[in-house]
């Protein structure tokens, strides 16, 4: 089983939010997952950010591979270097 750290999306048209999720990567974006460790809110000024550091160092520590927009977001939430 390929476990993924990735987004998932919620929120209406025009206006998205984000959970930021630990899920099998043979099942679709908004489907079923494992955990879900934080979320993402682009659309406030900052964009808020929030990661339970321990759920996402204990699921890399693992093998879970983030995509590339969560490394991105992990790195700002200062859980990797």
């Amino acid at each position: 089983m390929a476990v993924k750290i990735r987004l998932t999306r919620l929120g209406s048209k025009k206006a998205p939010f984000y959970r930021v999720v630990v899920a099998d990567s043979r099942f679709p974006r908004d489907g079923r997952f494992v955990e879900e460790i934080g979320y993402y809110n682009p659309l406030t000024e900052p964009a808020e950010i929030k990661i339970d550091a321990d759920k996402a160092q204990k699921w890399l520590k693992n093998g879970a591979q983030p995509t590339d927009t969560v490394k991105s977001l992990l790195k700002k939430a200062g859980v990797t270097e």
